[in-house]
């Protein structure tokens, strides 16, 4: 193993959840007078903290969203997993495998930690991630392409940048990879290759990840 540390990204790299909140996300703007497509959310939103959409919304409309924005999308977004969501297919055995050759891993994602346990407890996935795993941009304040999640992340688990890879899907959370000093392997099923330059590698199958971790 060349890494002593795998960081996995937590929506569309372990839950594949990026379709159910996005085409919601998208609802939700275009109810509020924001038309926003399910394209439009990925390109804007995909990979990053509620507070991006906050900043875009403002930035292009010179009007703040409704206090209560957060929860109530995020009320349709559990609502929605409850009834939906799935683990990404291949995620369980490459957790298993590594779990079982005692190499340490974490989850470092932009979702709140209500998000990331709903979702693991839907998909099964809970057993993996104690507390001691799971990182979230409310640790840091500040979501990607911001490098503070990774670098959080890695100070906590107690290894070095250079000796972590991050496995991201979203092209915010390789810039934020990158700018943290770490090799990114990226996730292709729902990005385009060519969107998540700064990659170290790309793949597109969830059962390639170990062969390019040793």
């Amino acid at each position: 193993m060349r890494y002593d540390l795998v960081i996995f990204d937590n929506d569309g790299v372990l839950v594949d959840s990026e379709p159910i909140s996005n085409t919601i996300l998208a609802g939700y703007l275009t109810e509020l007078g924001h038309p926003t497509s399910y394209k439009d959310s990925l390109r804007d939103y995909m990979g990053g903290a509620m507070h991006r959409v906050h900043d875009l919304v403002l930035e292009r409309s010179g009007q703040r969203l409704p206090e209560d924005f957060d929860d109530v999308f995020h009320g349709r977004v559990f609502a929605a997993f409850e009834r939906e969501l799935q683990s990404v297919d291949g995620a369980v055995e490459v957790l298993e495998k590594l779990a079982g050759s005692g190499v340490a891993y974490c989850l470092a994602s932009s979702g709140s930690h209500e998000r990331i346990r709903v979702g693991h407890r839907k998909a099964g996935l809970d057993k993996w991630f104690g507390e001691d795993r799971v990182f979230s941009s409310q640790d840091v304040g500040r979501g990607k392409p911001a490098p503070d999640l990774f670098l959080y992340a890695a100070e906590r688990m107690g290894v070095t940048p250079e000796k972590c890879v991050v496995v991201e899907d979203s092209p915010l959370g390789v810039q934020a990879a990158a700018a943290a000093g770490m090799d990114v392997l990226g996730y292709t099923a729902m990005t385009p290759a060519e969107r998540l330059v700064g990659a170290t590698e790309l793949f597109g199958d969830m059962r390639e990840l170990l062969d390019l971790l040793v």
